[in-house]
């Protein structure tokens, strides 16, 4: 687009709209503070001068129309002030006044530059409509720059910043006049009526009686927003200590229409100090859902939590919500709390709960995730219930952070969590698990954002960063940035656990003395365990049917499984389960490939009966010390044993994974018996065993330069043990942060 020669860059339309101001007399006498702002105000140095053009006045008085040219000393750059060729900017502005409506209108718009810069506001002034002592002030602007000599950035943060500062004056500068004619003893001016063209000023007179309260600010009749005042501050302390103002109607979705309006007050008080601009932001998508959403809408709380993870970007924030509101109506997450009951095995094996407040009064959750069979869980409950217990937390959390606003007398909006991972080893690296994990993660960082206010991870143990490694990439960099992590005991000293929770609440566990009723966890029996058809049943993905392989074992021929590793500085992690038997594990390295199995029926390589997964890939050529060697110290796993661990490749080259008969005599791998004695084995089933096994390599680009710490967590193979994990407690080093 080209104007006059000048390329123009168009700027979108800024808007703003603000909440509804409440002053606490009557319209007569706010409209007589008004007045007195003209011609000059010296509480707002950039207004130099005003002159009428224009007045008039209906034949009954009721109505008076005024119209004037406003000058404004507008604080921009000289540089800029000067190529513009202006000292001052002009404003049009005409005001209705309706006395016996009582409403003030008014309408601006710039005259300076209207061709390049198109400013246009309107403001209100009106009656409380609950209660007709108290007057109401309500405005909405919008700022349209087409082009201004190659500063329309500039211009527009300059527009903005003045237009922010005037807001936040406007009430301050109504309450100076206000008070300055209570000192002129003012205090109480007569309504307008038919034989009353012009009421002047009456004669001094004591200020009326006290209005009566507001009703809460979502109750049914009320259309402006606003919570219960009182008389001074003292006394709405007071309230809010007692929890006397009634907000229950805070917990309830408002069905609201476009009439309704938030007040400045009740923003303040429930939401929170916001910038005019973040007002405007949640007043606007708040009208938005009012008028296009069909059904409820959210809470503002609610409706400010996207915004803010948003930057209070309208677009953004707004497709967010939609999409969040659309997976609660799909998923009846509305109700979950009375409709949700956590089976027994979550009671007695899921490790988290609520446990009081932190210091700045925000819900406290307590995770002993080091104590949580996370593994025995999946397989007991599915993937499914796990996360519908986690949206029932989530749920909780909001309802505890309304209760807590009302409690405290200040807006509280999230909670915090309290991370213990004493225990934590490298079977809560089980895949499945960590996929659920992180599936968890993703649904609650689209449908919760912002509830999390701060994370505290204690004791965290050597594996940590493998765990974090996984899980940090899905989760939303302003959240991360709420991450405090204290490795072993760090949390006891300074900068600590008692800088965010009152000594007198950290639980036992700890090092406290408060009893803390989060459970203790421990294994899940795996009698609880569900079939895969049952969970089938459910429409759950097992992740054991995807990415699992099973293979048999029998005495005399293992399985085994070759890795090729191109980067020296990658890591073989696995995770398999001894389903029948008992085995030994080994891991081997070659320089060079071993041959592919024959698939020619017994072949000196393999077993390819039908129904056997069984292969066998070191030949009997192969000599142990000279053609490949071993790697990791042999392990020894027993029947319905659930073995994880990792290996940090030294060198390039291949790899192999070995499961053997736990029986087999002492011997190299090179004198093997071979198929007469397998022939002659099969039959017994004393001599065969089964696993269920999952391998993954992992390059070291995914660990972000934490090699170091991956390697500290490694002592040979991780097995679920009590004694693996006692000594963990030393510090993290290089992703273990503060």
């Amino acid at each position: 687009m080209t104007v006059v020669g000048v390329t123009v860059i168009p700027i979108m339309v800024q808007k703003y709209q603000s909440p509804v101001r409440v002053y606490k007399h009557p319209f007569e006498l706010v409209m007589a503070a008004y007045e007195r702002r003209f011609p000059t105000c010296h509480l707002i140095p950039m207004f130099v001068n005003s002159d009428v053009v224009n007045e008039e006045t209906s034949e009954d008085g009721a109505t008076h129309r005024i119209e004037r040219r406003c000058a404004l000393d507008v604080d921009a750059p000289r540089l800029l002030k000067r190529i513009a060729g202006v000292d001052y900017v002009y404003f049009i502005q005409k005001n209705t006044l309706n006395r016996k409506e009582r409403t003030l209108h008014i309408e601006s718009h710039n005259e300076t530059f209207s061709n390049r810069v198109v400013v246009h506001e309107t403001c209100c002034y009106s009656v409380h409509p609950e209660n007709e002592g108290w007057t109401c002030f309500e405005q909405t602007a919008s700022l349209d720059i087409k082009s201004f000599f190659g500063f329309e950035s500039t211009v527009e943060k300059i527009a903005m910043k003045q237009y922010a500062s005037s807001i936040n004056k406007g009430k301050e500068i109504i309450e100076f006049y206000l008070r300055e004619l209570e000192s002129e003893g003012v205090t109480h001016i007569p309504r307008w009526t038919c034989s009353s063209v012009s009421p002047a000023l009456p004669a001094p007179s004591s200020l009326s009686a006290s209005p009566p309260e507001l009703q809460h600010p979502s109750a049914p009749a009320v259309s402006v927003s606003q919570p219960a005042d009182a008389k001074d501050g003292a006394s709405q302390e007071a309230k809010q200590d007692s929890g006397a103002p009634q907000a229950d109607s805070l917990v309830e979705i408002l069905a609201g229409t476009p009439e309704d309006k938030l007040d400045a007050d009740y923003i303040k008080r429930y939401l929170g100090d916001l910038t005019p601009l973040q007002e405007s932001c949640l007043i606007r998508l708040r009208k938005w859902l009012q008028e296009t959403h069909k059904g409820k809408i959210p809470k503002d709380e609610h409706i400010l939590r996207f915004l803010r993870a948003r930057d209070f970007n309208m677009d953004k924030a707004r497709e967010i919500l939609c999409q969040s509101l659309t997976w609660r109506k799909q998923h009846q997450v509305d109700y979950l709390l009375e409709t949700w009951s956590p089976p027994q095995v979550l009671q007695d094996y899921y490790t988290g709960g609520w446990h009081h407040h932190d210091r700045d009064g925000r819900p406290l959750y307590i995770l002993r995730l080091g104590h949580m069979d996370t593994k025995g869980l999946v397989r007991a409950l599915g993937e499914e219930s796990l996360l519908r217990h986690v949206l029932s937390i989530n749920e909780e959390g909001l309802r505890r952070c309304e209760e807590n606003t009302k409690v405290f007398g200040r807006p509280i909006s999230c909670w915090t969590c309290l991370v213990d991972l004493e225990g934590l080893n490298m079977r809560h690296l089980w895949r499945p698990g960590v996929k659920a994990l992180l599936r968890i993660i993703e649904v609650v960082e689209a449908n919760y954002p912002e509830t999390l206010g701060r994370l505290l991870i204690l004791r965290a143990p050597r594996v940590f960063p493998v765990l974090w490694t996984l899980v940090s990439p899905f989760i939303d960099e302003n959240t991360r940035k709420k991450f405090l992590i204290y490795a072993g005991n760090d949390y006891q000293g300074p900068g600590g656990l008692v800088d965010y929770i009152d000594k007198e609440i950290i639980p036992d566990f700890l090092g406290g003395e408060c009893m803390c009723e989060v459970p203790e966890g421990g294994l899940v029996p795996k009698s609880m365990y569900r079939t895969p058809e049952e969970l089938e049943n459910e429409d759950v993905r097992l992740w054991t049917e995807t990415i699992y392989q099973s293979a048999s074992i029998f005495k005399g021929a293992p399985h085994e499984l070759v890795i090729e590793i191109i980067d020296a500085a990658s890591v073989i992690t696995w995770d398999f389960d001894v389903c029948k038997g008992d085995i030994v594990f080994n891991i081997y390295h070659s320089k060079r490939a071993p041959q592919p199995p024959r698939k020619d029926a017994l072949g000196a390589h393999g077993i390819t009966s039908p129904g056997v997964n069984n292969v066998q890939l070191i030949d009997k050529s192969w000599t142990l010390g000279q053609d490949y060697s071993m790697v990791e110290s042999p392990l020894t796993c027993k029947e319905g044993e659930s073995v994880q661990g990792s290996h940090i490749t030294r060198w390039p080259g291949f790899y192999i994974l070995q499961w053997k008969f736990h029986n087999m005599p002492a011997c190299s791998a090179t004198n093997l018996p071979r198929v007469d004695d397998v022939l002659a084995t099969l039959q017994v089933s004393s001599h065969k065993c089964k696993v269920m096994f999952y391998t993954e390599v992992l390059g070291s680009e995914d660990f972000r330069g934490s090699m170091t710490s991956l390697e500290s967590s490694h002592s040979g193979f991780s097995q679920l043990s009590a004694a693996t994990t006692s000594s963990n407690h030393s510090q993290c080093s290089s992703m273990i942060s503060r």
